[in-house]
């Protein structure tokens, strides 16, 4: 400890947590420190570098609040989220795949029956969502709890809106449902439109100093969770999106993209009439029973 210098400080470090009791903690920070150390060794970082990474860490920090988590955002953009969810989640073959959570979900969303439209007055072209929900053995996954979530198509969730004289935001373009006794569930939104990541903060200042496209392709959160299966927490994709191959958080997978069905104005598949030109979306989701390894 009395004669420290760039060849010794990393064995320094390692030694000075031997005192630690938890495996676990002990093996994720010796492996940060080699990790973090090798790499300053590596771009040979400077101190001006350094510090301009921590007042970036600072901003990234200072940005986040209950309604924006510019961390999560950060991760996503650097592709972590996707690694950490996608070694997290392997899955049979036949079971839909997981991506990234985003920085937007909202945990007790408002409670929707099956066929209600979740939009709340958020902007949009109309889009009637239906689907099921199986196990990997193919029956039905009855009483299955669907959070969903979306942008409307100015491409703002509704979380990003200003919140009213009370501080509370209305939950637009966001519910959750269950699944009926055969597994199916549907239910009236808006049709999914392509967005930006937030770009105004640390994070956005980033992907523009690297060059690198702040959209988003469209999508529709789903967060499925039913007793005896793991959960899944995914997206799906709209098939005609230009955005697909360029997704600022590595969240598309191939097996997300599907389409969208064009309308005119006529009668939705529930019955219900649309003044407007609409969309249908179809999607089957496959769960992984608990304790079932791919």
């Amino acid at each position: 400890m009395r004669n420290i210098n760039h060849e010794t400080v990393t064995q320094a470090v390692l030694a000075s947590m031997s005192n630690c009791a938890s495996e676990r903690l002990l093996s994720v920070m010796k492996g940060l420190v080699q990790h973090l150390h090798a790499f300053a060794s590596e771009v040979k970082l400077t101190e001006d570098e350094w510090f301009n990474a921590i007042q970036f860490l600072t901003e990234v920090g200072a940005m986040t609040n209950d309604n924006r988590q510019e961390f999560v955002l950060l991760s996503d953009t650097l592709g972590l989220s996707m690694l950490v969810t996608a070694q997290n989640n392997r899955k049979p073959a036949a079971c839909t795949e997981a991506t990234v959570l985003g920085p937007f979900y909202v945990a007790g969303a408002p409670e929707f029956d099956n066929g209600d439209d979740i939009s709340n007055g958020a902007p949009g072209v109309p889009c009637f969502v239906s689907g099921t929900v199986r196990g990997l053995s193919g029956g039905p996954v009855a009483g299955a709890s669907l959070d969903i979530w979306q942008s409307d198509e100015d491409g703002f969730y509704d979380v990003q809106k200003v919140p009213d004289a009370l501080g509370d935001v209305t939950h637009r373009a966001r519910g959750r449902l269950h699944t009926r006794a055969d597994g199916s569930f549907n239910f009236r939104s808006i049709l999914a439109e392509p967005y930006s990541v937030p770009h105004d903060g640390p994070v956005g200042r980033m992907l523009a100093t690297l060059g690198r496209p702040p959209w988003r392709p469209a999508h529709l959160h789903f967060w499925i969770r039913a007793q005896g299966y793991e959960p899944l927490i995914t997206h799906v994709f709209r098939n005609d999106d230009p955005y697909l191959d360029s997704d600022p958080v590595f969240g598309v997978r191939s097996t997300l993209i599907t389409d969208w069905i064009k309308h005119g104005a006529g009668v939705m598949p529930d019955g219900s009439v649309s003044t407007t030109e609409f969309y249908t979306l179809d999607y089957d989701f496959v769960l992984n029973p608990l304790g079932n390894m791919a």
